[in-house]
């Protein structure tokens, strides 16, 4: 049985299903787990969290009379079941967002850590706890995806596995919105999109991260990986057919080239050919051990010319929407001779209008003071002209233009 208790009644012993408060708040990555031990609940009552639901049936229940009760709490214990409590997500800035996404990025890092760890010592996959990290990262997508979208970009070569799988969840949350999909099915895409490559952990981890071309015999250990993550997820309880198919398929290509079965065209579902379009994105724009990654608005013109072989063409479209022509953290340069990079994209306007911060001038070649541009505005005369290669103009560190405060210190 579900029962709210204050944190003051809790006690070792028993099952947390959830805390009640913001998942940012939690000192733990896992929604529902056994307090085993007295540092957990420490750091329990340290946060902000006042009140918790625990499951009687699963741990102990709050102490009894014949426990030699404390003195009672002043408020009752309230027994309830727990209502399905869903929120309106309403768009805001990407100034506004930003901080909070960049908190959401560092505390999926480790939970997707954590878990993906676990399946690699053969445990099983915890559903529950999925949904709850793709619920936060699909909530921040819905208020600004391009702060989340652009912040999962930023990864380093040692955490370039576990920050994948966050921004491909993140993508098809975007990916899935555009294409008017349910919030049920948006949902499902997200977590398709975090799970989908958890066969990596089948991989053995100098193959992986390896600086050099694969042999042969290693590149057929990394083709391995979407049917070892399949059976990963097999294994587990809850996973559903759609993160199931999207792990196994998402390497397919629509002219029947692809792997591991080599479908091609309507063979292929609608979510494995949307992850196929996210996963191929995520990849190249992030740097690997073997190569830099291109800046995002090149890798769009790069898939473009890929898309009749490998992508579905429609949902390559819907995809270039979502994110835009010119991604953000996109280098451009304008009609006036100033270098900018973009920031964020303009909902409902022109893809080739988003608004840039300017902060270089061509002219002098020298830096100016920084200014934000919304190229839809009205009586803007300056245009982005093309996308620029941030080493020809031997300019360093340009993320920081469109991270602002949220830029790691």
């Amino acid at each position: 049985m579900l029962k709210k208790i204050e944190i003051s009644q809790m006690r070792l012993g028993m099952y947390v299903h959830e805390l009640c408060g913001s998942w940012m708040d939690s000192p733990f990555w896992k929604k529902s787990f056994l307090l085993s031990e007295q540092a957990e609940l420490t750091e329990i009552q340290k946060t902000k969290i006042r009140e918790a639901w625990i499951d009687t049936s699963k741990g102990l229940d709050v102490f009894q009379e014949s426990e030699q009760l404390p003195p009672p709490v002043k408020e009752p214990v309230v027994v309830v079941e727990k209502p399905i409590v869903v929120t309106e997500v309403a768009p805001v800035s990407m100034g506004d967002e930003l901080g909070r996404a960049s908190r959401i990025v560092s505390k999926s890092k480790e939970a997707v850590f954590s878990m993906f760890s676990e399946a690699r010592m053969g445990k099983a996959v915890d559903v529950g706890n999925a949904k709850e990290l793709v619920e936060e990262i699909a909530d921040s997508v819905m208020r600004n995806p391009g702060a989340l979208i652009g912040l999962a970009r930023l990864k380093t070569k040692d955490d370039y596995t576990y920050m994948h799988s966050i921004a491909v969840c993140a993508l098809m949350v975007s990916l899935a919105k555009q294409l008017g999909l349910s919030e049920d099915d948006t949902r499902e895409a997200g977590l398709a999109g975090l799970l989908h490559d958890i066969g990596k952990m089948m991989v053995p981890g100098e193959i992986l991260n390896k600086p050099g071309k694969l042999t042969d015999d290693e590149f057929v250990s990394v083709k391995e990986h979407p049917s070892a993550g399949h059976k990963i997820l097999l294994e587990s309880n809850g996973v559903s057919p759609v993160a199931l198919d999207v792990c196994l398929h998402h390497h397919e290509k629509m002219d029947g080239t692809g792997y591991p079965e080599g479908l091609k065209g309507e063979q292929i579902s609608l979510l494995a050919r949307m992850g196929a379009v996210c996963d191929v994105y995520d990849a190249i724009t992030s740097n690997r051990p073997y190569k830099q990654g291109w800046c995002p608005a090149e890798s769009i013109r790069k898939m473009a010319e890929w898309s009749k072989g490998h992508f579905d063409e429609k949902i390559f479209q819907a995809f270039v929407k979502s994110i835009g022509i010119y991604p953000v953290g996109t280098l451009v340069r304008l009609d006036s001779g100033r270098l900018g990079v973009v920031v964020e994209q303009q909902v409902g306007k022109s893809l080739l209008a988003p608004k840039v911060r300017v902060f270089f001038s061509i002219k002098s070649m020298s830096y100016i003071a920084p200014e934000l541009l919304d190229l839809a505005g009205a009586g803007l005369q300056d245009r982005i002209a093309n996308r620029e290669d941030a080493a020809k103009w031997n300019l360093k560190d340009i993320d920081q233009y469109w991270l602002g405060d949220a830029a790691p210190h």
